[in-house]
C-alpha cells in the first residue's frame, strides 16, 4: 500500500514553474491522432492518464512516444482498428474524446464508458446529441458502446447546458465532416481554444472558439505539425491557495493570467494580496483571511476543480464560508476526510458550510479524485502530526510530479508504503 505523507511544514515559499494543462493534455493527444503526417506536442506532462493513453492507442496501430526532451511524438501512419480496450478506456474520463476523433476517419468506434473520477458519474447524453446531429448511430452495450457513421455531415447543434468535453468532442468529429457545423451555447474554457488552435494548425477551419458560438467548416484531411499545450491553470491556482493555507509567499511561473481572473479575485475578496505580471503570479499569504461565499460555474466563473483547495483555505479564515457546487453537486467526497481531521464542515444541498479557525490534526485520509487530493495535502501542511494519505493514483492523474513541486516550495511531504495501513486505508475509503 502506497500513501503520501504529509507533516506540518513552514510556510511555503519560492517559485514553481507550472506543466502544461491536464486537461489539455488529454484532448490535444487525441486531436493528434487525426493528423496524417506526424505531430510533435510540447508540454505535456508525463501523469498517469497519459500512459493509458498511449497503452490504448498502441493496440490501434498509432505510434505514441515521449523523446528525450520530453516532447511527446505522436504518428498515425498504421492506424488500423476503431475498437478500443473497453477497460483502459474506462478508467479515465476523456476517453470519449476518441469517438469524435476517429469515427470521421474509420466510420465505427467501439469503446468503454467514461470513468477515472469518484466524485461523480460522467454523463455523456450531451456527446451523443452533438454526434447524432452530425449523423451518428450509438449502440449501448453492457460495458462499452459502439458509434458509426457512413459520413458525417454537418449541423447546427444546440448544447443543453455548457459542457467542455461535448464542445470538444463535437469539434473534433465535425473538423472532418461534409459542410459547416454551429456549436451553439459552447464552451469558452482555455482548453476548448487549446484544442481548436491545434487543429486550425493542423489545417481545420475553426472560428469563434472561447465564445459560446463556434462554426467549424469540415476539411477533407488535417496534417502534422509541432505544438505546445497551455499551462495548467488549475494547479497554478491551487499553489495560490497554498500560499493562503500556510501563510508563505508563492510564484507560480509559465501562467497565463487571464485563465485565472475568477480565481485571482475571488482570492483578493478573501484577503490575499495577489501580484500579476505577463506570466507570473505571485501570492501573498501572510495576512487576515476573510469568510467568503464561492459559487463554481463554467469559465470564466470559478472552476469547479478550484472549489476542493479553495476549501482547505476557507478553514483557515475566521467565521463561516458557503462553498456552492454547481456544476458537480456531488463533488464533496473531500470533506468526510476533513472532518477526520477536525475540519468543522457541513454539505447541505450542494453546498459546503465551513466554520473557519478550527486546528486540524493528521490523520488517515483518502484522496477520491485529483482536486480532493490536492486539498488534503494542503490541509495536512497546516495540520499538527502526520496526515497520510491513500487513492494517490487520483493524485498521479494529474500530477507529474506532485511531491517534487511541493518540496520545491518547503513542504514537507513524502512517498511511504508500509502493509500496516490496510485497515486505517479501507476506513478512509468507505470500504469498511
Amino acid at each position: 500500500m502506497k500513501w503520501i505523507e504529509v507533516n506540518h511544514s513552514n510556510p511555503l515559499r519560492g517559485s514553481v514553474k507550472i506543466p502544461g494543462s491536464k486537461n489539455s493534455s488529454l484532448a490535444l493527444l487525441v486531436a493528434a491522432c487525426m493528423a496524417e503526417g506526424q505531430v510533435c506536442l510540447k508540454g505535456i506532462p508525463n501523469i498517469l492518464d497519459f500512459r493509458f493513453i498511449q497503452e490504448i492507442v498502441s493496440g490501434l496501430g498509432i505510434a505514441m512516444d515521449r523523446d528525450a526532451t520530453g516532447d511527446v511524438i505522436v504518428n498515425s501512419s498504421q492506424l488500423h482498428s476503431s475498437d478500443l480496450n473497453r477497460e483502459m478506456t474506462s478508467s479515465y474520463r476523456a476517453s470519449y474524446y476518441f469517438v469524435g476523433a476517429l469515427l470521421p476517419k474509420m466510420g465505427r468506434v467501439t469503446i468503454g464508458y467514461p470513468g477515472g473520477d469518484n466524485f461523480v458519474s460522467r454523463p455523456i447524453d450531451q456527446h451523443v446529441k452533438a454526434l447524432e446531429a452530425l449523423g451518428a448511430k450509438f449502440t449501448f452495450c453492457e460495458g462499452y458502446y459502439t458509434v458509426e457513421a457512413k459520413k458525417l455531415h454537418g449541423a447546427v447543434i444546440y448544447f443543453d447546458m455548457v459542457t467542455m468535453g461535448a464542445t470538444i468532442n463535437a469539434m473534433l468529429a465535425a473538423s472532418m465532416a461534409e459542410g459547416v457545423t454551429e456549436l451553439r451555447n459552447a464552451a469558452k474554457d482555455p482548453e476548448v481554444v487549446d484544442t481548436a488552435n491545434l487543429l486550425i494548425q493542423m489545417g481545420a477551419r475553426i472560428h469563434g472558439a472561447g465564445t459560446d458560438t463556434i462554426r467549424i467548416e469540415g476539411v477533407s484531411h488535417l496534417d502534422g505539425i509541432e505544438y505546445t499545450a497551455i499551462p495548467d491553470r488549475l494547479i497554478a491556482g491551487a499553489f495560490l491557495m497554498a500560499a493562503g493555507v500556510t501563510k508563505g509567499i508563492v510564484t507560480v511561473e509559465d501562467v497565463i493570467p487571464e485563465h485565472l481572473g475568477s480565481a485571482i479575485s475571488k482570492l483578493r475578496e478573501i484577503g490575499m494580496e495577489i501580484e500579476v505580471t505577463d506570466n507570473c503570479i505571485t501570492a501573498y499569504g501572510d495576512v487576515k483571511l476573510h469568510a467568503s461565499r464561492v459559487r463554481t460555474g463554467m469559465y470564466p466563473a470559478f472552476a469547479t476543480d478550484l472549489q476542493q483547495p479553495i476549501t482547505a483555505l476557507l478553514l483557515m479564515a475566521q467565521g463561516r464560508s458557503i462553498v456552492t457546487e454547481k456544476v458537480y453537486t456531488e463533488r464533496f467526497n473531500h470533506v468526510p476526510q476533513l472532518k477526520r481531521m477536525g475540519a468543522h464542515i457541513d454539505v447541505r444541498r450542494g453546498s459546503a458550510f465551513i466554520q473557519g479557525g478550527t486546528p486540524l490534526t493528521g490523520s488517515h485520509v483518502h484522496a477520491s479524485d485529483v482536486r480532493a487530493g490536492t486539498c488534503l495535502i494542503m490541509a495536512g501542511l497546516i495540520a499538527e502530526g502526520t496526515t497520510r494519505i491513500t487513492g494517490i493514483e487520483h493524485i498521479e492523474r494529474g500530477y507529474e510530479n506532485v511531491i517534487g513541486l511541493f518540496r520545491e516550495l518547503g513542504a514537507c511531504l513524502s512517498y511511504s508504503e508500509d502493509s500496516i495501513l490496510k485497515k486505517p486505508v479501507a476506513i478512509a475509503s468507505g470500504i469498511l
